[in-house]
């Protein structure tokens, strides 16, 4: 198995578009959802990025116009992290609807990715795509295919729970080692009392012990995301 991903297809992607509210910057921001799919912690994100003047596009994944239930979220995933190479590709298409739709170049668009969407933000940098920014929060780290030496060529911003069973301590030194050998331009926040999903206000509803908000946690990565975008070529 190769890291090359293969090109993305000409087909509309499906998804949810937001185009800027508030005073148009030219760049864009494609939003990657959680295991179910687009739920209401990536319309919120949507939303405020479109505020902001961003054009913003959370495509559907998983092509199942609808979210998941529990179970089938767990598949789904599964059979992701088995064949990363189909992820990066849903991903590069999702990316290059998005420019299509806009007309932004891939350098004026950042990739934020939410759980399942972190796992495929970085799956698809270090598939050796082009994009401005990759933002990873609460994501699984873990891959089948390796980022190559020199293969990752967009900065990359990780937030992770230390607490976070999903993304034990052993993945996490796994990928700073894998980004060091790829020499890539990395940051990895760590909060040392967030769980799984920290970002998403609706997570103590989920009822999984596993999973809650932290507000602190949310707002600082939430602000050094904007940091990052508001620098992006």
């Amino acid at each position: 198995m190769t890291s090359t991903t293969p090109a993305p297809r000409s087909a509309d992607v499906p998804g949810v578009l937001w185009q800027p509210t508030g005073p148009a910057n030219g760049r864009a921001v494609l939003v990657l959802h959680e295991a179910p799919g687009i739920t209401s912690n990536v319309r919120r994100r949507g939303a405020a990025l479109a505020a902001l003047g961003y054009t913003v596009f959370a495509p559907d994944l998983h092509r199942a116009g609808r979210a998941l239930d529990r179970d089938e979220s767990h598949a789904a995933v599964a059979a992701f992290q088995h064949d990363p190479l189909l992820l990066r590709q849903r991903v590069a298409e999702s990316l290059a609807h998005l420019c299509r739709a806009c007309g932004a170049a891939p350098a004026q668009v950042a990739v934020l990715g939410y759980c399942f969407g972190g796992m495929a933000a970085l799956e698809f940098a270090r598939s050796g795509a082009e994009a401005g920014l990759v933002t990873s929060y609460h994501g699984l780290l873990a891959t089948r295919v390796p980022a190559p030496r020199g293969g990752v060529r967009m900065p990359l911003m990780v937030f992770t729970g230390a607490l976070d069973p999903l993304v034990p301590l052993a993945d996490v030194a796994a990928f700073q080692q894998e980004m060091l050998d790829a020499q890539a331009r990395w940051r990895l926040v760590m909060y040392g009392q967030a769980r799984h999903s920290f970002t998403n206000a609706d997570a103590g509803g989920f009822g999984d012990p596993r999973m809650q908000h932290d507000a602190e946690a949310d707002a600082d990565a939430w602000a050094q995301t904007l940091s990052g975008l508001a620098v992006m070529r």
